[in-house]
């Protein structure tokens, strides 16, 4: 069976795991911190706060920009339920955001109109906006974050899918580039099997502000803080000052971190390869007259590799055809308020964008270690599909 990702664990890794299984520290040690550091370097970031998972890192952001039962979160329609479930846990009031219907990312109109709308009907005391820079894309930070200014709205930009990911500012020469924060108050990542960096679980939250990595370090760790100086007569004193969570990653994940961010723009590369393979052989009329391959960039970081059937009842068959052939494929995503809770919670009417992009996308396999002999058992079995 051919699953539409996997991770990618070499014989390195496992070393650095087994010496972390081998040492004193099995969390609280030295590899989250140097792990911390590494992702800052990266990302050009300041601060970079490993956690539990990718959940764990957005419950973070907005609970340290101070959400709670009077804030209002915009997110896009079309992500993962954490986007959302981050900010409800908090007690936020969730809007959604209608999205791109070729791209899935967010709709700059559709957000303007219901900054707009908000601003008319009631103040919004603590508002977020959260977009998803969706399957590598990055979202338009740029407008985004033009629009957060006007309306006086935090911005979290979910790049779990965006490892890597950069695109040109549409007003300068400047290159945004996803996760740095030059344009949000914070950046979260997963470090889930299928993204591009694997912890088996994990997450960070990155951020240039000092006031909002301070309070998510504190919360990281069930809100407790240690202020003594290490000469204190009671250097084991410590207090707890918010009501935080336990949220730490452990140091077994990040030297799985450690050691996976030494090869990642390796790993980059590619699935960048992978994705121009599947562009090249999706060009052809007998493809392109049945669905729509995602439009090729040069900073895109391929997550997800999205195809767009044309009419919406062959991605069903598609996908039933492919499990025939053992090759998975997944549908990313169910639009949010389709799902019973929200349908409950947060009532919406159906989104033509998010609609439109759902009923008609597949994600089919693409993670470094499909080799090229698999990719074309995908590319000839889709080529079955659309000849049967």
């Amino acid at each position: 069976m051919i699953p539409y990702s996997r991770q990618s664990i070499s014989e390195e890794d496992i070393k650095e795991v087994n010496r972390v299984l081998r040492s004193d520290f099995l969390t609280q040690g030295p590899e989250v911190p140097l792990f911390e550091n590494n992702l800052s370097s990266y990302f050009e970031a300041k601060h970079a706060i490993c956690c539990s998972s990718g959940t764990a890192a957005l419950h973070l952001a907005y609970a340290s920009l101070g959400a709670n039962k009077e804030s209002v979160t915009i997110v896009p329609a079309i992500t993962f339920v954490s986007t959302a479930n981050a900010s409800r846990h908090l007690g936020s009031k969730i809007i959604f955001c209608d999205v791109d219907p070729v791209s899935g990312i967010i709709s700059i109109n559709h957000l303007e109109k219901i900054l707009e709308e908000s601003a008319k009907s009631e103040a919004v005391k603590n508002g977020f906006i959260c977009p998803v820079s969706l399957a590598g894309k990055t979202a338009p930070l740029d407008h985004i974050h033009d629009l957060a200014q006007k309306y006086q709205f935090s911005l979290i930009e979910d790049a779990s899918h965006a490892f890597g990911a950069r695109t040109d500012c549409k007003d300068s020469a400047k290159i945004i580039r996803s996760g740095d924060c030059n344009l949000v108050d914070a950046a979260c990542l997963s470090f889930h099997p299928v993204k591009h960096l694997c912890c088996a679980e994990g997450g960070v939250l990155l951020t240039n502000c000092d006031k909002i990595s301070t309070k998510a370090r504190r919360l990281r760790s069930h809100g407790i803080q240690r202020t003594h100086d290490q000469n204190h007569d009671r250097p084991w004193f410590y207090e707890q000052v918010d009501l935080g969570w336990n949220y730490r990653m452990t140091d077994i994940q990040a030297a799985l971190g450690n050691s996976q961010i030494k090869r990642i723009d390796e790993s980059i590369r590619k699935r960048r390869e992978i994705a121009k393979r599947y562009h090249d052989a999706f060009s052809e009329p007998k493809f392109t007259e049945r669905f729509s391959p995602p439009v090729m960039e040069d900073g895109h970081a391929w997550h997800l590799y999205v195809i767009r059937f044309h009419q919406a009842k062959d991605r069903d068959q598609a996908y039933k055809f492919l499990i025939k052939r053992g090759i998975m494929s997944q549908i990313h995503y169910i639009p949010l308020y389709r799902h019973p809770y929200y349908q409950k919670s947060s009532p919406t009417e159906p989104l033509l964008g998010a609609e439109t992009y759902f009923e008609r996308c597949l994600s089919i396999p693409l993670y470094p270690e499909l080799n090229q002999t698999e990719q074309t058992e995908v590319i000839e079995a889709l080529s079955d599909f659309i000849s049967d």
